[in-house]
């Protein structure tokens, strides 16, 4: 399939041919599956990174041009797009709470968690991850085991440009409320976010807990604690107040009893 789709975002004429439609849907189907990835960790020796996998990504948007608009209703609800929304959620393990959206080639793992939230084309969120109220998972993004994204998170999605880098949450991680990650940072292991922080390529992520600052762009070291903070930049017009976000120190054994999630909420046979 990588040969076909490569070939044909060279040249979308090839589309037309149903032996590369094709391959594009079988690349979808395989993402909606679990079985393929748009970016996964590396396993070269000694690595301590992700490999993004261009030509996936490349499917999706290619998927976009094959897919005709279409009209289905769900109950009172109406849709009309070109993406349907998975289904069986039984067979797969996932909860899924009323008004959880979540669209057909994302894959959801066993035992995740949808409170009212959305998840997008191509995202993978991993075993036992909590989607809480009204956060929403953006095209690509890579969510780890264990997971909590609180009310409100906002995790960017990335299909344009496409040779950006996804949205990577590893293992452990606790987002608080409110709490933004876009442009392709990457969060290692149980990293705490504090909720309104907001995390781009171009956001100073300064370590404050030494008696030198250490900054950071794109990355948070694992079990790091972040909170919002702000520093004084120079313009034309004066000294301002800039957003960044300041790591104030390690994750320790009380915070991560603060962040667990409630196991309850993980027991399909349990009222809450």
């Amino acid at each position: 399939m990588k040969d076909l789709i490569i070939e044909a975002w060279g040249n979308r004429d090839l589309l037309k041919d149903d032996t590369y439609s094709e391959a594009v849907r079988n690349t979808i189907e395989q993402i909606d599956r679990g079985l393929l990835r748009v970016a996964e960790p590396s396993t070269a020796e000694g690595a301590d990174g992700w490999v993004v996998n261009e030509w996936v990504k490349q499917a999706i948007l290619m998927y976009f041009a094959i897919q005709p608009m279409q009209t289905w209703t769900v109950g009172p609800f109406e849709f009309y797009d070109k993406m349907t929304l998975k289904s069986n959620y039984k067979d797969q393990g996932v909860r899924a709470v009323p008004h959880a959206i979540a669209r057909y080639g994302c894959f959801l793992a066993k035992s995740v968690v949808l409170m009212p939230s959305y998840v997008n084309i191509g995202a993978y969120v991993d075993e036992g991850s909590m989607v809480d109220t009204w956060a929403t998972v953006g095209s690509c993004a890579q969510i780890g085991k264990g997971v909590h994204l609180s009310g409100g998170v906002g995790i960017g999605g990335v299909l344009e440009p496409l040779q950006a880098s996804p949205v990577i949450i590893e293992d452990g991680c606790f987002l608080g409320s409110r709490s933004i990650v876009v442009e392709g940072v990457r969060l290692e292991k149980e990293v705490v976010l504090g909720a309104n922080v907001v995390l781009t390529q171009s956001t100073k992520i300064i370590d404050v807990t030494g008696n030198e600052p250490v900054e950071y762009k794109g990355r948070v070291p694992a079990r790091s604690v972040v909170i919002p903070g702000s520093y004084t930049k120079k313009f034309p017009a004066g000294d301002y107040q800039v957003p960044c976000a300041l790591i104030i120190g390690q994750r320790k054994a009380s915070t991560d009893l603060k962040t667990s999630l409630n196991e309850s909420l993980r027991e399909f046979n349990v009222s809450v």
